[in-house]
């Protein structure tokens, strides 16, 4: 087997919140056997919840990963292939530690490994992921006597009737969707959970297909929405959604077919909960960084205490966990339950939102209608530029911007810089080799012409 060395290859990896490459290359069948080793190990665990998405590299490294965890004397509950947040589920109801082969919205050269502790926590760069470097690189795994067996389970029914607790399927009525799978899991698991509800749906890419040949399963970049747009303007349908590949993740369009911000559909659901919850005016919701500054109002509003935290899913569900948070949300289409062991679910979104648009359908409300009160500031896009030297170009635009003596510069997550009339923030991914920057204004001329400024010096 090809010896990893640890500084220069597992580096690479071993990003924030899970394993994740392009697969073949650091990312192989020879690394996720060293994984399923070093987990067993780390965790001390006898057995392990490991499922995988449709990728075409995702069996392979699913016999690779689970050859590790038997041969290390612990079972292997096979869940097969499914949604991430099936996982989730699994890992917070039965107390047992998992592992999901998945590489979410990536393109399909890449693949991943996210690692769960017992009750859906997750195992990161926060705590872990350094312990379990070193364990591959030293080669420093148990030594079993006794070999653990892959144990098939299958969870479907027991996973269609926790996630419709969600919502009131009966309020759903005569709703007709558009939903775009990306020929990622969605097109598995939602005629599955979706059967027996009053919907009329009109599917798109439900075939399963790790190529993704339509387009990546990305639904926060606007062009990979493009058919799902024009479908749900061209059928008349209620609103359209779409998932990314592995279902933890979900965006919007409305009836006009028109993108629905992701900050404004956290906003709806934040004005749901905060109303909802006997405990209004002590429950905290978390925020990503670069979510709208209408987030914060609406919190304020309806009685929660606000919460900012860095963008990705660990750092959302470790604060959540330490503040008993009711909701959290990030700008990507990422939405986090407190009965949902504190995970991120597109599934549970989508059943909720249907459940919300059934109620206001009634009295002849469109999906438009539900967000309009939120449509305050204009915000832009989020772009993602490749770059070499991030902390280089991170310190010139602070440099550049603090001569214009900004009304607030924090570096919370990556470099936040705050000015009257508008606000950006710029961060290196914790997934991919680029820079995201992401900017809001009180105007649409003032954020055109701000985010232009920002990109130049940027790309300068």
């Amino acid at each position: 087997m090809r010896k990893i060395k640890y500084r220069m290859d597992l580096k690479e990896v071993f990003k924030a919140n899970d394993i994740r490459g392009i697969y073949g290359e650091i990312l192989d069948d020879n690394l996720a056997f060293k994984v399923g080793k070093a987990v067993v190990k780390f965790l001390k665990c006898k057995n392990i919840f490991v499922g995988r998405d449709m990728r075409l590299s995702s069996p392979r490294l699913f016999s690779s990963l689970a050859r590790g965890v038997i041969e290390s004397g612990a079972d292997v509950i096979d869940i097969g292939m499914i949604d991430t947040p099936s996982l989730y589920f699994m890992t917070g109801r039965y107390k047992k530690p998992g592992i999901m082969i998945t590489a979410s919205h990536n393109p399909a050269e890449y693949n991943g490994i996210k690692i769960l502790d017992s009750g859906a926590k997750p195992v990161d760069s926060q705590n872990g992921f350094d312990e379990i470097e070193k364990i591959i690189e030293k080669e420093n795994f148990f030594k079993s006597y006794k070999s653990g067996v892959i144990i098939k389970k299958d969870i479907f029914k027991e996973y269609k009737k926790y996630v419709l607790s969600f919502a009131d399927s009966r309020k759903i009525m005569n709703v007709k969707v558009v939903i775009d799978a990306g020929n990622g899991m969605a097109g598995k698991i939602i005629p599955f959970i979706y059967r027996g509800l009053d919907l009329k749906i009109i599917p798109l890419y439900f075939r399963l297909d790790g190529r993704f040949p339509n387009h990546v399963p990305n639904p926060i970049i606007k062009k990979n929405i493009g058919t799902l747009q024009k479908n749900v303007r061209n059928k008349r349908a209620d609103f359209g959604m779409a998932f990314d590949g592995d279902m933890d993740r979900v965006t919007f369009v409305d009836e006009r077919g028109r993108f629905v911000n992701t900050s404004h559909l956290g906003a709806l659901l934040t004005k749901y909960f905060l109303k909802k919850s006997r405990e209004k005016g002590k429950s905290p919701i978390i925020y990503s960084s670069a979510t709208s500054r209408i987030i914060k109002e609406v919190i304020s509003k309806y009685g929660g205490i606000s919460l900012r935290e860095k963008v990705g899913h660990a750092y959302i569900k470790r604060r959540m966990r330490k503040t008993n948070a009711l909701f959290g949300m990030e700008h990507s289409g990422h939405y986090y339950y407190k009965d949902n062991y504190h995970a991120d679910s597109g599934l549970i979104t989508s059943l909720i939102i249907l459940d919300i648009y059934s109620e206001a359908k009634k009295i002849e409300m469109k999906f438009s209608d539900l967000i309009k009160e939120f449509n305050v500031y204009s915000q832009a896009d989020e772009v993602s530029i490749v770059l070499n030297d991030n902390e280089d170009v991170l310190s010139r635009i602070e440099k550049y911007y603090r001569a214009k003596k900004p009304k607030k510069i924090d570096h919370f997550d990556g470099l936040w810089i705050e000015f009257n009339d508008y606000w950006f923030s710029v961060r290196k991914s914790n997934t991919e080799p680029l820079l995201r920057v992401n900017l809001e204004a009180v105007n649409k001329k003032i954020m055109k012409e701000k985010l232009k400024e920002v990109l130049g010096i940027v790309k300068r």
